[in-house]
C-alpha cells in the first residue's frame, strides 16, 4: 500500500528533527510539530484506505461449489 509507505518515509524523515527537538533546538522543534500534522494527515490517509478495502465485496471462497 503506496500510502503506509508514504507513512513509513515521513516518520524516518522526522527522526533527525525529534532528536533535535528532544536536545532543545527550537527551529528543530517547529519543524518537528509541522512534521507531526503531515504524519497525521498521512495516517488518516492509510486508515480511509483500510476502510475502503473493507467496505469493497470480498469474492467467497467457496463460490461455485456445491459444498
Amino acid at each position: 500500500m503506496e500510502e503506509f509507505d508514504t507513512l513509513k518515509r515521513m516518520v524516518a524523515e522526522a527522526e533527525d528533527d525529534v532528536s533535535k527537538a528532544r536536545g532543545g533546538n527550537k527551529a528543530a522543534g517547529t519543524r518537528a510539530r509541522k512534521k507531526m500534522q503531515d504524519i497525521k494527515a498521512a495516517a488518516q490517509e492509510v486508515r480511509k484506505k483500510i476502510l475502503e478495502g473493507r467496505e469493497e465485496p470480498e469474492a467467497t471462497p467457496n463460490a461455485g461449489t456445491n459444498g
